[in-house]
């Protein structure tokens, strides 16, 4: 009992916070999205009126398909990326400890403010990638006068920070049995067929993992469109987490700008659901018990 005690005083701080930082403004953000509120006078009940107003609201609507193209893009790249560089600092080399840091560095870097001012600057018509592809003899592109040009930015900025799912694939590219290699290898298999039909089917837990946390962080984007490209041309990054800050300390229209937080909320739950509903198609687990 008095261990339970001892316990319960330890995570104290971490319940409080978990309940005044996390639970209170959840709910207290469903309650919101009810009211007409502007955060000087007192809320008033207005019921769905803001949702209703919300499916009717061009530019919302907009967020959503720039934020769905958004994750699209940025979600199967990351992985994939992160993938493959986890192969590559699987193997023993020298100074594995180094690069495998360097490669972590620009994760823990991405929503710097200064990352994202020189993210500006590389993409600039004069920037430093402009030059790189003049080497090719290619012509400098307008990155942020297209739709297009302005989503490419900052997909790259979002890939570019692959280093948190690169460390989970490299976890389990590691425990992955030796066995296996060598008697594929005694078989005559290549290196590309080995990945696909050994390693890809072992790590199917992992990708499932990265996918879902993948998912959720970039619907719910905001440092890198709004630092790097802002709204974008005809609005093209303007994204959902963009169009709430705008209507929560810009308009100060916090009623209707809950509302959009939560219609967000539940398309990332049934994104999840039916990630999850679908996961015995392709997710091989080790044991029987999930």
């Amino acid at each position: 009992m008095k261990n339970g005690k001892i316990g319960l005083l330890y995570i104290a701080p971490w319940l409080i916070g978990m309940v005044l930082l996390t639970i209170y403004p959840f709910v207290n953000a469903l309650f919101i999205s009810f009211t007409d509120y502007n955060l000087v006078r007192a809320p008033s009940f207005i019921g769905f009126a803001n949702y209703v107003k919300l499916f009717k609201d061009t530019d919302f609507l907009g967020t959503l398909a720039n934020t769905l193209k958004y994750t699209v893009f940025t979600v199967p790249l990351q992985l994939a990326f992160a993938l493959f560089i986890a192969f590559i600092l699987n193997f023993k080399l020298k100074a594995i400890s180094f690069y495998r840091t360097a490669y972590y560095v620009p994760s823990l870097l991405g929503g710097n403010v200064a990352v994202a001012v020189l993210w500006r600057f590389l993409f600039q018509q004069d920037g430093f990638i402009n030059r790189f592809i003049g080497i090719f003899g290619l012509g400098p592109v307008s990155w942020f006068s297209t739709p297009g040009g302005a989503m490419a930015v900052i997909v790259a900025l979002k890939v570019w920070q692959f280093g948190s799912a690169m460390l989970i694939f490299l976890a389990a590219l590691k425990d992955v049995p030796g066995e296996l290699y060598e008697a594929a290898s005694v078989d005559g298999s290549t290196k590309v067929r080995t990945f696909f039909t050994i390693t890809i089917p072992l790590i199917t837990p992992t990708i499932f993992f990265n996918l879902v946390m993948q998912l959720v962080n970039a619907f719910q984007e905001f440092n890198g469109p709004y630092l790097v490209t802002g709204k974008g041309p005809l609005q093209s990054t303007y994204l959902t987490s963009m169009f709430i800050y705008d209507n929560a300390f810009k308009f100060f229209n916090m009623g209707y700008a809950s509302a959009a937080s939560w219609v967000l909320f539940v398309i990332i739950v049934a994104v999840t659901l039916v990630l999850f509903a679908t996961q015995d198609r392709w997710v091989f687990y080790s044991d029987s018990k999930k």
